[in-house]
């Protein structure tokens, strides 16, 4: 501006430098927005203050002593299941909105835990974050969702979608979260490193945040230069190239954090969490239920031996987990037994009607996901509980050796008799597993106390109320649908009110679910729930301290998961866990073994025995000894091997090796630290 405009010029509003007469309530509001800007400045815990939640000492030691302080942050947190590990980083999440931090945030979790992600930012944090689905990918105003919300997406869906990735390429996160990490993993084979497509995920996500965080349980597999290649996500410079002992260090304490459940403590000084134990309960089957078990674990191994004749490698492991999933229908119930032989027999009749080839398949748009967990490319977990169950739906009545029509009508035909063997058994009512968990359920739930019965009897519906709330409740797991249709229907006649029974399973939509597992932990009459491991993938069941495994999971990991869902941070009391197994049978003889020496080695090791047991035998590790069972069983020298193998595996010198291989920078929560943070 210069002086030949000041002509131009005019006074709009006359005033003093210093007058007071200006928006009071936009100065209010002004100094309000910067009071909160600076609100961390002065109360250091300001994301604990504004969210529905009470911390404990390990989450406040984790958010503000280890991951805050990181500017990038560039961080594993491997606290053990149960710990906390969603509160963890929804309150980073929060405190980092609240210092300015962040703007763009995204979840990578498996796809079971994607509705928990969701649920827990929002009731606890107020964080709205939506999950991408098909529906929300096309109706993206830009074309790309990526770039228009704080999102959850499904890890397998964004590892095996090159789209999805290419989208994701073109954006820039604040802060991605990634659950369930050791499925991005790699490994060394040939001298050459093989990358899964969820690590390649992994690297490409890492180059598109600034700050990225790594969720997991069990971050080591007990390879160490398989553990330097899932580090090198967080630092790719630092671990490079293949690790060799004696030549490279892996000081590990200033990337991750990891703490044991069983060491975690209260405000107050105390454990966090009470003791877990577990009991077998051994049963003999009925004499005709051993007469079905002998012929159908025939039929199974004789089919086993003509898949291995196959010429196609594809369909000889399509017939070989068909019949691994029938085998554990017949340890399940005479139910699940019947409905599976009747299901394939009437599949296989309708294949021999149309006149088809018995190898031949129907055709699919995209490969099924059983084709995808036979190749390696996705493991059972790596699916929710729902896709499980229906990819062995398909694929149990739909693979068979039968290479002839002639071999298809002698497969069905001895298929009818063995469906008519176990309907047999099932109107015999003789099953011999009900029984034993009958007599549980008996001694856990229904024996009360005589003034308890006295009272109830006056009709006080007060009294009543009070000493319901007193009643113990009770989780049951199984593997299949049938048998869970069969329990309700006995437990609801053993008890007498059909309401007290509640099921969760992988058929059920997200609001079902909510409802029945809501229903479990508030209403009183409700004492028994009965589910499939739908209900081992982000429920929270402490209300509960009871469990019974009906059905025994072939992957040692599931274990674990199951007892975890009552296991957790609120659970009060002494866990059980009750393991029926049937003895005299191939499988179950393997399992029973197991068993009895996870109890002793329990009484020397305590509840830390679970953290490490899918580590000390792994899931495909076990399967081969199960399916080695069935087949070769019969052989002394078999059963000898099998004995063995399990008694090294659980070697209580090899236990406390793993136990300190999962204390990898393992930080401690002494008493000491707890006063500081009380203060």
């Amino acid at each position: 501006m210069l002086r030949d405009d000041e002509p131009t010029l005019e006074i709009v509003t006359e005033g003093h430098s210093w007058s007071f007469d200006g928006d009071g309530a936009l100065l209010r509001l002004v100094s309000e927005a910067h009071r909160i800007r600076l609100a961390h400045l002065f109360d250091p815990l300001l994301a604990v203050h504004t969210s529905l939640v009470e911390p404990l000492p390990h989450q406040i030691t984790a958010v503000y002593g280890k991951m805050l302080t990181r500017q990038p942050l560039r961080f594993l947190l491997a606290d053990d299941p149960g710990a906390g590990k969603t509160i963890m980083a929804g309150l980073l999440i929060r405190e980092l909105l609240i210092r300015g931090d962040l703007q763009q945030c995204m979840i990578v979790c498996p796809g079971s835990l994607a509705v928990q992600w969701q649920d827990e930012l929002s009731q606890k944090f107020h964080l709205p974050f939506e999950i991408l689905t098909n529906d929300r990918i096309e109706a993206a105003r830009t074309g790309n969702a990526f770039a228009e919300m704080p999102l959850v997406i499904r890890l397998d869906k964004l590892s095996r979608d090159e789209a999805l990735q290419a989208k994701l390429q073109q954006t820039d996160w604040d802060l991605v979260v990634v659950d369930e990490a050791h499925k991005l993993s790699a490994s060394f084979f040939g001298g050459e490193i093989r990358e899964t497509k969820r690590y390649k995920l992994g690297k490409l996500l890492s180059t598109l945040t600034r700050h990225f965080l790594l969720m997991t349980a069990t971050p080591h597999n007990g390879r160490e230069e398989d553990f330097q290649l899932f580090l090198a996500l967080l630092d790719g410079d630092r671990f490079e190239g293949r690790f060799r002992d004696g030549v490279h260090v892996c000081d590990v304490s200033d990337l991750m954090r990891r703490l044991v459940k069983e060491d975690l403590l209260k405000l107050d000084g105390k454990p966090l969490l009470p003791e877990r134990r577990s009991h077998t309960v051994k049963y003999v089957l009925s004499d005709l239920e051993a007469v079905l078990y002998k012929q159908v674990t025939d039929y199974v191994r004789e089919e086993f031996n003509r898949a291995e004749a196959l010429a196609n490698d594809g369909r000889k492991g399509t017939v070989g987990f068909a019949l691994t999933i029938l085998q554990r229908r017949l340890a399940s119930s005479p139910e699940a037994i019947y409905q599976s032989l009747r299901r394939r027999r009437e599949r296989l009749e309708k294949r021999l009607g149309e006149d088809r080839e018995p190898q031949r398949h129907r055709g699919h748009d995209e490969e099924p996901l059983w084709t995808l967990c036979l190749r390696g490319e996705l493991e059972e977990e790596d699916l929710t509980a729902a896709e499980w169950e229906a990819a062995e739906a398909e694929v149990v009545d739909l693979a068979t050796a039968s290479q002839t029509i002639a071999e298809l009508q002698a497969e069905i035909e001895r298929l009818r008799g063995l469906e008519d063997l176990a309907l047999r058994v099932r109107r015999s009512g003789r099953d011999r597993k009900w029984e034993e968990l009958s007599k549980l359920l008996q001694t856990l739930l229904l024996e009360e106390r005589k003034e308890e019965r006295d009272k109830r009897e006056k009709r006080d519906s007060a009294l009543t109320s009070h000493f319901s709330l007193l009643s113990p409740k009770l989780v049951i797991f199984t593997e299949h649908r049938d048998t869970l249709n069969y329990l309700v229907n006995q437990i609801t006649t053993l008890i007498g009110r059909p309401e007290a029974v509640v099921t969760i399973h992988g058929g059920m939509g997200r609001e079902e679910r909510k409802k029945a597992e809501e229903a479990f932990k508030q209403d009183v009459t409700v004492q028994v729930l009965i589910a499939t491991d739908a209900a081992g993938e982000g429920i929270n069941l402490q209300r509960s301290h009871l469990m019974v495994n009906y059905d025994l999971p072939w992957n040692p990991n599931r274990l674990e998961q199951r007892f975890g869902r009552i296991h957790r941070i609120g659970q009060t009391e002494v866990c059980h866990l009750w393991n029926l197994v049937a003895e005299g049978t191939r499988e179950g003889d393997v399992y029973l073994s197991l068993l009895k020496k996870l109890e002793v080695e329990q009484k020397a090791l305590g509840g830390k025995v679970f953290d490490v047991l899918g580590k000390a035998i792994a899931g495909k590790e076990l399967r081969e000894l199960l399916i080695e069972a069935i087949r070769y069983g019969d052989r002394p020298e078999v059963k000898a091997k099998l004995q063995q193998v399990v008694s090294d595996r659980l070697d209580q010198n090899r236990l406390r090796e793993l136990l300190e291989e999962r204390a990898l920078a393992r930080d401690s929560m002494d008493t000491t630290k707890v006063q500081q943070i009380r203060q």
